[in-house]
């Protein structure tokens, strides 16, 4: 069955070579698609020769300055498409595109779409290939940003799929009945979307001025693209999810673009607004991140890229910081409760600081940090020390402090009940505890000293059995083990009598 097929992948790709009528090709392709699925039958197929047989096909050899003939397009997207396949499967042909320089005629044929119609299918495949062969290649990644002006390139592209009109520089024009995208501007968006990320990937900062416009630009468009909604939810989600993990690629000091100063004064204008500027695009941010929230699964890929977004966005602008605070930690009231048990969005976070995944707690962990200006009371105040220690042993910050970053000076304000409850909230579980009785109060000073030195059995044999280490906080807030503590505490006792 395996040699028959190779047989027919052989044979169709002979006709394909010859001058066959139009609709002859679409169908020999379309075989040609479905056999190319299997990687055992594209080993022997995966030639110089028969690529080139595709690549003509998909008028990828041609330097021609438009698309003219309509009826090539069938040809070229399923042409396009056998590449998809055929590179995705195949190791060999991996290394064919990069002798034929296949990114650079991919990057030709996108410019080619750019004024012609009927040709969305033709530059969604384009697009998907581009991502395949960067996502398969670091070089092509560094040939497509810095040789063939990919970045630029692929913006346009994803700007076309959303149908921008420009306000001011930075800014798209925003309208309120606008309708959801087609399914196939979906598509388009999210292969533009994908190929931009592998492309930018190693972008974290910026070195010249026009680095700076690039990457501003394609964030007016990515806010754009977050408050834009696909044909169904799931679209929607896959469009959302794809513009935040590029938004990571983002320097962080062009991550301003997406708030923008509101200039509407309609009484009925439905913007959000805080200081004055539209945050639009982070409440669609906070809302997404939410979501994957309550989705209870797959935290560390639908969760991480967004946290680690709004954690960077909130480290670096105040107003954005401000915002998500006051939706996320609002000033507290009712502390009956523990924080990790609610609905609200801080007790959802904070049930994510004890995650079992590493990863996940820790940015839970740094997200909330930071929106308390990396104030360890703060922090304190609405996660419990039981919540957050975890974050402050990793910090050094177990005896208090704050961490190194600097924040603006506004303090934060307690509410009348805060302060009255403060008193009696437990430190460590960080809500209100009516006072106990003190079991110890009908113990005798015999009763008392037999339970003291029974705990004090219990830890020694859990410590020789190597079952826990007993810690303890060095002056910096770091941990040590007991003994190290203990053996400071000699030496320096030590020295003081010396002195003496």
């Amino acid at each position: 069955m395996l040699e028959k097929s190779q047989q027919l992948c052989e044979g169709i790709l002979l006709l394909l070579d010859k001058d066959i009528k139009t609709s002859c090709k679409v169908i020999c392709l379309e075989a040609l698609r479905i056999l190319s699925r299997d990687k055992k039958v594209l080993v022997p197929v995966t030639t110089k020769k028969n690529m080139e047989i595709l690549m003509k096909l998909a008028k990828l050899d041609t330097m021609e300055d438009s698309l003219e003939d309509v009826t090539d397009f069938p040809v070229i997207v399923e042409a396009l498409k056998c590449l998809c396949n055929i590179v995705f499967n195949s190791p060999a042909a991996q290394k064919l595109s990069l002798e034929l320089n296949l990114a650079a005629m991919l990057c030709n044929l996108l410019k080619k779409c750019k004024d012609q119609q009927f040709v969305e299918d033709i530059k969604c495949f384009d697009l998907r290939l581009l991502f395949l062969l960067s996502l398969l290649h670091t070089d092509i990644r560094s040939q497509l940003r810095y040789d063939l002006q990919g970045l630029p390139l692929l913006t346009q592209a994803l700007e076309s799929a959303f149908s921008i009109r420009w306000t001011d520089k930075y800014i798209t024009a925003e309208d309120q009945e606008m309708s959801p995208l087609s399914l196939q501007e979906t598509d388009c968006a999210v292969e533009a979307l994908k190929a931009l990320f592998n492309v930018t990937l190693d972008s974290w900062n910026v070195h010249s001025e026009n680095d700076s416009h690039e990457f501003r630009y394609m964030t007016a468009i990515l806010r754009h693209c977050l408050l834009t909604l696909g044909p169904t939810e799931d679209k929607t989600e896959e469009l959302h999810s794809n513009a935040i993990n590029l938004l990571s690629n983002v320097p962080v000091s062009c991550l301003d673009v997406l708030i923008s100063p509101s200039t509407q004064e309609d009484p009925e204008d439905t913007d959000i607004k805080y200081n004055g500027m539209n945050m639009d695009a982070i409440q669609v941010l906070l809302k997404f991140m939410e979501k994957r929230i309550d989705k209870g699964s797959s935290y560390r890929e639908g969760l991480t890229p967004v946290l680690s977004l709004l954690t960077r966005c909130c480290r670096s602008h105040r107003n954005i910081r401000k915002f998500i605070k006051a939706q996320v930690l609002p000033p507290l009231r009712d502390v009956s409760n523990r924080p990790e048990v609610g609905t609200t969005l801080r007790n959802k976070l904070v049930r994510l600081m004890t995650h079992v995944d590493l990863g996940v707690k820790q940015i839970a962990a740094e997200f909330l940090f930071v929106l308390c200006k990396e104030r360890v009371d703060s922090l304190l105040k609405y996660t419990g020390y039981g919540n957050a220690a975890g974050l402050l042993a990793a910090r050094g910050l177990l005896a208090g402090g704050r961490g190194e970053t600097w924040y603006s000076d506004d303090e934060d304000t307690d509410t009348e009940e805060y302060k009255s409850a403060k008193p009696n909230i437990n430190l460590i579980t960080g809500h209100l505890e009516e006072p106990m009785p003190n079991p110890m109060d009908e113990m005798t000073e015999e009763q008392k000293e037999y339970e003291a030195m029974k705990l004090v059995n219990m830890f020694d044999k859990l410590s020789r059995d190597k079952v826990i280490t007993p810690m303890g906080v060095r002056p910096d807030g770091t941990m040590t083990p007991l003994e190290e503590v203990v053996c400071q505490y000699q030496t320096n006792e030590q020295e003081s009598s010396d002195s003496d």
